[in-house]
């Protein structure tokens, strides 16, 4: 069996995150083919929320300052007098896609994303969540959750959201390197995240989330060590600890820093096992991809009772009939088909202006879409999948070979009529799901704009 530096030479490759399939690169313009979008209407019409509910995502994008290791869509100001043309757009949207459902929503999950979810005001955030909620009914376990800056995310902030049904928030920490949080332009003094998690906790929110990212510009070991015994101190109930993905073809501001201060891809695996070794001393598990949590944490529960699932916030307890994004570059999932929004403000104004919805590209499922979907949503959340009897040609054809290889690696266990990832193979488990992705990523040339693997 190879070396684990081996493995890294060879797998180190740019795969997709897989919170979807087929990934967003591979989506259909819909901007100029308004039968897919009249489609997707009808689609959205035949929805039945009574059983799981709805989830509903909204992105909220602006930040106050430019973190130049974000890939996420963002719009940098200072004005807050841009709160209010973006509530009255979102909640027309939202009224839009009310109008298109066949009865009154049953909501099961809010989560509010960004962007800088806290650069709204207390006031403001709460319009637009009771906004949400005009005309819907609330499921009877429902989940809100919020992401949140520690820098800006106040008492009154808290206690908002606390008030209208929130219990879970995710602080972006992402390092707490002094050095590191200069290269990427987050100043962000431990203190902060203190004191927001202690505030967080007094009010009552029952799930507290921090985001690390390894693989960021001048982090060492022993940085990152510093890192993670400060991150244990707090206790959150669940960290991502995401591995850093640069893509500066795709995101300029990544270009702000230089490409040789960033590890290398033997330190930066070292940075993962690292954080992986100590937050399983702490008594975290390894809930899968990016992803730890307590014992006594909701996602740690989905996992050992088998519902852990993925989507495009990552892992989730939560596994609604639909999931509706709403928002500059929200991204919807209604099952059968995927929509997203115009990327670009003043695009996804001048629809709802229009009265129409903003969705500018999207994909609609097929069979085989969906076989190969459940095959990498079950490897992803489950480390184990199970063949159908239903396009095992291609599977032959195209992942068993891929997947046979893997297993000499160590990666995989592999009987005919089933896959389960190892211990080892979790670390590879991106590279694992991309041998189902027949359709898009048969070739090297398909997989040039994604992130790499390790």
């Amino acid at each position: 069996m190879p070396e684990v530096s081996q493995l890294i030479d060879k797998y180190n490759k740019s795969v997709p995150r897989y919170t979807s399939y087929p990934t967003v690169p591979f989506w259909k313009d819909w901007d100029t083919n308004y039968a897919w979008k009249n489609t997707f209407k009808q689609r959205l019409n035949s929805i039945n929320t009574a059983d799981t509910g709805l989830s509903i995502y909204l992105h909220l994008p602006f930040c106050e300052s430019l973190c130049t290791y974000c890939a996420c869509n963002k719009r940098i100001t200072t004005n807050h007098a841009v709160e209010e043309r973006y509530i009255l757009a979102i909640l027309k949207e939202w009224q839009l896609y009310k109008d298109l459902l066949a009865e009154a929503p049953i909501i099961q999950s809010i989560h509010l994303g960004g962007g800088t979810p806290t650069f709204f005001s207390p006031e403001n955030l709460k319009k637009i969540i009771e906004g949400i909620l005009s005309g819907a009914t609330l499921a009877d376990e429902y989940s809100f959750s919020i992401e949140g800056h520690p820098n800006n995310t106040t008492e009154e902030h808290l206690q908002t959201l606390y008030n209208l049904g929130f219990r879970r928030i995710s602080y972006g920490v992402q390092d707490n390197d002094p050095v590191v949080q200069k290269a990427i332009n987050r100043i962000q003094p431990i203190e902060n995240v203190r004191k927001a998690t202690e505030l967080a906790r007094k009010i009552g929110f029952t799930s507290v989330n921090f985001d690390l990212i390894y693989g960021l510009p001048f982090q060492t070991l022993e940085g990152m060590q510093e890192t993670i015994r400060q991150t244990v101190e707090l206790q959150p109930d669940r960290v991502a600890f995401y591995s850093y993905a640069h893509v500066p073809w795709k995101q300029k501001v990544q270009r702000l820093f230089d490409e040789n201060d960033l590890p290398e891809a033997s330190l930066k695996s070292q940075l993962y096992n690292t954080g992986k070794r100590l937050f399983a001393e702490a008594g975290y598990t390894d809930i899968g991809m990016d992803h730890f949590s307590l014992p006594s944490d909701e996602l740690y529960r989905a996992r050992e009772n088998g519902s852990l699932h993925r989507n495009f916030m990552g892992y989730t307890d939560t596994n609604c009939t639909a999931l509706i994004g709403l928002g500059v570059s929200a991204i919807s999932d209604i099952g059968v088909a995927y929509a997203q929004n115009h990327k670009e403000l003043e695009s996804y104004y001048r629809c709802i202006e229009a009265n129409e919805l903003p969705v500018n590209k999207g994909y609609f499922m097929d069979e085989e879409d969906l076989v190969f979907k459940q095959y990498i949503l079950q490897t992803i959340c489950k480390g184990h999948t199970d063949f159908l009897n239903v396009y095992k040609d291609l599977l032959s054809e195209y992942s068993l070979p891929l997947l046979k290889d893997m297993a000499k690696d160590g990666l995989l266990e592999l009987t005919d009529n089933s896959l389960t990832v190892t211990k080892l193979g979790f670390h590879f488990v991106r590279n694992i799901c991309k041998a189902f992705d027949m359709k898009w990523l048969k070739d090297e040339t398909g997989m040039v704009g994604f992130s790499k693997a390790v």
